[in-house]
């Protein structure tokens, strides 16, 4: 695996590196000596898949509050995602910052998003589903969210001709309210 540190801190764009024959290819997604070694924690107790029948589809932004935050691992089975993360950890250089990455299933990136980071995506194709892998059980208690359009975190979602948001996430307090 290759690992690409992005803007926010602790979080990593992980790349497959294929072993290819005649057949298709061969290749590692997780290795708890390479995460070790960059520092993460890949001791995943819960997966979750994410189904979304329509493109424009945005869910987020979702994390776990304290004690329960979680580390994910997340990845494009099928179809495309525009992925965000927000750095929420106030003792962070990248506290309120935004990133943004496209994953998908040709691409076979992953995304390491720390604990204390909110995440979201908005789905770029039809038919697109994503693999989850947390550190730490759901908690339904410490679930928590911030709106996706937030003014105040400005993300620059992509345009699409109809965003399908769940009632739930537009109810979602702003970032500041949320603190």
């Amino acid at each position: 695996m290759k690992f690409h540190p992005l803007a926010i801190p602790g979080a990593w764009l992980l790349e497959p590196d294929p072993i290819e024959d005649e057949r298709g290819f061969f290749a590692r997604t997780v290795c708890a000596d390479e995460f070790a070694a960059h520092g993460l924690d890949a001791g995943f107790v819960q997966q979750s898949v994410s189904w979304n029948r329509l493109a424009g589809t945005l869910r987020g932004l979702h994390f776990q509050c304290a004690p329960h935050e979680e580390a994910k691992l997340v990845r494009v089975t099928r179809g495309a995602i525009y992925d965000v993360i927000v750095d929420l950890r106030t003792a962070s250089p990248a506290h309120g910052r935004w990133t943004g990455i496209r994953l998908d299933a040709g691409n076979r990136h992953q995304l390491y998003i720390p604990p204390g980071v909110a995440h979201g995506f908005q789905t770029l194709a039809d038919d697109t589903e994503i693999l989850y892998q947390m550190t730490v059980p759901f908690h339904p208690e410490s679930a928590r969210g911030i709106r996706w359009d937030d003014p105040d975190l400005a993300i620059a979602w992509p345009d699409c001709p109809e965003r399908i948001v769940s009632a739930k996430d537009r109810a979602l307090p702003r970032w500041k309210e949320s603190a």
